[in-house]
């Protein structure tokens, strides 16, 4: 059970980190598409950021479940980043083409929607290959083996000092 636990808080983690980095690209594609459509710099940004903040949380956890179930039996480091960055990227497609299809921004098919359908897989793209470099960069370093550590070169008199009896004259 507490697997199961660990798991989810992976994955619900996973989401809000892509989600806090999608929303401020949602910004930057409503400001860019209220001023394409004549709307004003700041008429679509609400929705783009609240859009885009939702499918980074989906896309979020979903990687995580899809990184489970095909790359459980391997470490961070023993996963390459092209690798990684293909799978975000076909988990960013498919995010986008189930946006799409559920009408997420409308019903019928337009630019708008091939915006959302590239924007998803590049962001899911750049998210895997970010999350794995973040993951690497916060690995801690294994410490040296017993015997490694016991062998330092200390003589007779520092080892006494380090475990605080007085050096012999």
């Amino acid at each position: 059970m507490k697997t199961w636990v660990r798991r989810l808080r992976g994955a619900v983690g996973m989401g809000l980190t892509w989600a806090a980095g999608w929303a401020p690209i949602g910004a930057i594609i409503g400001v860019i598409v209220g001023s394409a459509v004549g709307l004003g710099p700041g008429a679509l940004v609400t929705r783009w950021v609240g859009t885009l903040a939702t499918l980074g949380f989906v896309g979020g956890g979903l990687f995580s479940s899809v990184l489970w179930v095909t790359e459980r039996r391997r470490r961070f480091d023993e996963l390459s980043i092209p690798r990684f960055t293909a799978w975000g990227a076909v988990g960013g497609l498919a995010l986008g083409g189930l946006a799409v299809a559920i009408g997420l921004l409308g019903p019928g098919l337009s630019a708008i929607d091939i915006v959302i359908v590239g924007a998803t897989t590049l962001l899911g793209a750049g998210s895997a290959a970010g999350t794995l470099a973040l993951a690497r960069g916060s690995a801690r370093p294994a410490l040296p083996a017993a015997e490694a550590a016991t062998d330092v070169g200390l003589t007779e008199d520092e080892k006494r000092a380090l475990l605080g009896s007085a050096p012999r004259a």
